[in-house]
């Protein structure tokens, strides 16, 4: 009898985790991982920190190194790309006219960056950061006293300004919205980051558009389209990221907002699956479809993935949670918090470098986000998966203890 063949499209963090479930959980089949980039799975949040600083190699950041993938009996296929899936051959091309078959093919392609269409986008020091490659040629323009103009104020802006002003850069950060991270969290920890930034020595701007960006090979301005012009020996975008959903869509897999998955990681396709940045799947504790980024998203739905495909299906029912490390903060948040109506604030906005936030919608906990507090984190986890309900007014007070606040619950 032949042996089953298992192929994984994307080397992504999801697709790590797969390797490992599959084994795990008993597929006694082949194993086959295709990748665009040259790397082994490897962990993205420490490239607009730790990595980008040079703190950390290319080998700190591996999910597993190559012995593990040997032993496993995993075949990896680095530096090419799959440019076509055959649903009813069941087989995949690659860029170098390789034909794979596969009796099961999971889908890790993760996300890109979002580009801006503008001239000059594509100039020699303008970059996106996403992967090993491009924080490898971000690193040379790093230095002291040199004006760095990040676009956009999400959490990647936010992280690589914090890196970049302790290298004693001179960094402005741009923000179309009205304020940085406006679409993911309150306006109280948009102002409690625009202090911390600012403190740091980072200029932000925000409710501003870029209208042009200024140099021949390379920018040496960026214009905004009130006038205000910043010098930039550097420019790096951070505007969001579109789901490499293309293939899927090309052989008629369901497609919104990403690749749609059924609660144990299926397609529209019983033999095609996916996990991970990619998918849009429902969350049952929120009672909403969903598209996730984040590290614990990928790793939870790889083992889902990989549980139904060695036959022992469990849904996928995840409170989800992220974080954001910058300058000496470690943000932490459980759940989501679209939707609240209610916030409560647990510490001081205007001083310090820890405070929490509970985000209510009436009487019902949504979400908790954390900053160098870790009890209030775990606390939030806790509440949210067992739907305690809480004592708003003791968690105001933040010299009741976390631990006193949850026996009341």
């Amino acid at each position: 009898m032949n042996k089953q063949r298992c192929i994984i499209v994307g080397a992504s963090h999801a697709a790590g985790e797969l390797c490992a479930s599959l084994r795990k959980e008993g597929w006694t089949g082949s194993i086959t991982v295709v990748g665009d980039e040259a790397y082994l799975p490897y962990n993205r949040p420490p490239l607009s920190k730790t990595f980008l600083a040079g703190e950390k190699s290319i080998d700190d950041l591996l999910i597993r190194h190559e012995q593990a993938y040997v032993k496993a009996d995993i075949e990896m296929k680095l530096g090419c790309r799959v440019e076509k899936i055959d649903r009813e051959q069941k087989e995949i091309t690659l860029n170098n006219d390789e034909i794979l078959s596969y009796d099961k093919l999971i889908l890790t392609t993760g996300a890109r960056p979002r580009t801006m269409d503008m001239p000059g986008a594509d100039a020699e020091n303008v970059f996106y950061l996403r992967s090993i490659y491009d924080a490898d040629r971000i690193r040379p323009y790093i230095k002291k006293g040199r004006r760095a103009v990040i676009i956009g104020g999400g959490y990647i802006g936010l992280e690589t300004a914090a890196m970049l002003v302790s290298t004693g850069m001179q960094v402005t950060l741009l923000e179309r919205e009205p304020r940085i991270l406006n679409r993911v969290a309150a306006p109280e920890i948009s102002q409690f980051f625009t202090r911390i930034h600012t403190e740091e020595g980072v200029e932000l701007i925000t409710d501003v558009e870029i209208s042009q960006l200024k140099g021949d090979k390379q920018i040496n301005e960026v214009v905004c389209s009130d006038g205000r012009s910043f010098e930039a020996d550097l420019v790096i975008i951070g505007i969001g990221v579109i789901t490499n959903s293309e293939l899927a869509e090309e052989v008629g897999l369901e497609i919104n907002n990403g690749i749609v998955v059924n609660a144990f990681a299926e397609t529209n396709d019983p033999d095609i699956l996916a996990a991970g940045d990619c998918t849009y799947h429902f969350n049952k504790h929120y009672q909403r479809w969903l598209r996730l980024e984040s590290i614990q998203n990928a790793v939870e739905q790889a083992k889902v993935a990989a549980r139904t495909i060695c036959g022992t299906r469990q849904e996928y029912d995840q409170i989800p949670w992220f974080w954001s490390d910058q300058y000496d903060l470690k943000l932490q948040i459980a759940g989501l918090s679209t939707g609240y109506d209610n916030l409560i604030v647990r510490g001081d906005l205007s001083e310090g470098r820890k405070i929490s936030f509970f985000y209510f919608k009436e009487n019902t906990l949504l979400a908790v986000d954390a900053v160098n507090s870790p009890q209030e984190f775990m606390f939030g986890k806790r509440a949210l998966a067992q739907s305690l309900r809480l004592d708003r007014e003791k968690l105001v007070d933040s010299s009741i203890s976390m631990k006193a606040i949850l026996l009341q619950a």
